[in-house]
């Protein structure tokens, strides 16, 4: 366990000097998973419900956004303009969020266009966002597009600010974890509970925002995130940088650096949004077990990382184990032609 940097109070006052739009239902419950903790025979194991914050079905997006949209709107934004994958997670939530402010959102979104819009697309339409679907290799080339958009919606006479999930403005999304964790700190407080093992489905602000929180705080947390995609960027790269500049905004004279980050690339499969065996796994142990529902592109796959780690004795039994639940269950039902129940 490290030594505190800062207060609990002077990181809150820090937090709170940031422009911020509510749009959560905070704080999201901490539940003890216990049927699933027998069925594995491990360490007690709680669920961060974090796909209970509300908007648009919610997830950690949301908290990411309260600060994101509220840095957009100080700077007199009245156009969001972002791109992810067509299920994007971060894009549903956006598209909900600007329809609650009275935002335009414009969204390219990459992959095939469907037969008919599901899961989160089918989200993106019925909240009004202008959606464009495309295809393109990497996702530098889906932001180029994103500024491309935005430039003629500044020639239309609007005031739009590009979202890019890996850089810039997304860096606040650290900061709105730096928050989920003093609040997830404070509910393991009441239960007694000073140590904790953090396992996510996180490469970019989720987990540097907890990080950030652990180490300016001392909290003894072993944070572990499971990476859902591969890219020509070290997720550990990623994460220490976003929350470097998490850091900045919120005026922390330190630095993390990216050899102290723990995240896995070992339970991606195939590639990123394509489901595996082992996570199918997961997601039908979690819902038989505590009816809590998880999706095959990010929290089944974060969870298979932790039934793996459970049964292969890698966590200390007496050290209880918190997976932050980031949401995304809208995706399940665009996964109905992969998923098909046992005959």
């Amino acid at each position: 366990m490290q030594r505190a940097l800062f207060s609990v109070a002077e990181l809150r006052q820090a937090i709170d000097q940031l422009p911020r739009t509510h749009l959560a239902v905070l704080p999201t419950p901490l539940e003890e998973a216990a049927r699933l903790s027998e069925a594995l025979g491990g360490p007690p194991i709680f669920f961060k419900r974090d796909d209970l914050t509300g908007l648009g079905f919610g997830g950690n997006k949301t908290r990411h956004l309260e600060f994101i949209l509220g840095e957009a709107l100080r700077q007199g934004a009245d156009t969001i303009v972002t791109g992810a994958s067509v299920q994007s997670n971060f894009c549903r939530q956006t598209a909900a969020a600007c329809a609650k402010l009275g935002l335009r959102c414009v969204l390219y979104l990459n992959g095939e266009e469907p037969d008919a819009p599901q899961g989160n697309l089918l989200l993106d339409h019925l909240a009004g966002a202008d959606v464009h679907l495309v295809q393109v290799r990497q996702l530098p080339d889906l932001i180029a597009l994103c500024e491309e958009a935005a430039a003629a919606e500044r020639q239309a006479g609007r005031k739009p600010i590009v979202v890019d999930l890996w850089h810039g403005i997304a860096s606040l999304g650290s900061v709105s974890y730096v928050d989920a964790a003093l609040e997830l700190s404070e509910q393991l407080a009441d239960l007694g509970l000073m140590r904790a093992s953090i396992y996510l489905s996180s490469a970019t602000a989720t987990q540097g925002g907890l990080e950030l929180a652990a180490r300016a705080l001392g909290l003894d947390w072993q944070v572990v995130g499971i990476s859902p995609i591969r890219t020509d960027l070290a997720p550990a790269d990623v994460v220490a940088g976003l929350a470097n500049e998490a850091a900045r905004r919120l005026g922390l004279d330190w630095r993390i650096d990216a050899a102290d980050i723990e995240n896995q690339e070992d339970y991606i499969g195939p590639g990123y949004a394509q489901p595996t065996t082992e996570a199918r796994e997961a997601l039908e142990l979690v819902a038989s077990t505590e009816g809590i529902f998880l999706d095959p592109v990010y929290t089944a796959k974060a969870m298979a990382g932790l039934i793996d780690h459970v049964r292969a004795g890698k966590l200390d039994p007496s050290r209880p184990v918190v997976f932050l639940h980031t949401g995304g269950t809208p995706a399940l039902f665009a996964f109905n032609h992969w998923y098909a129940p046992a005959q």
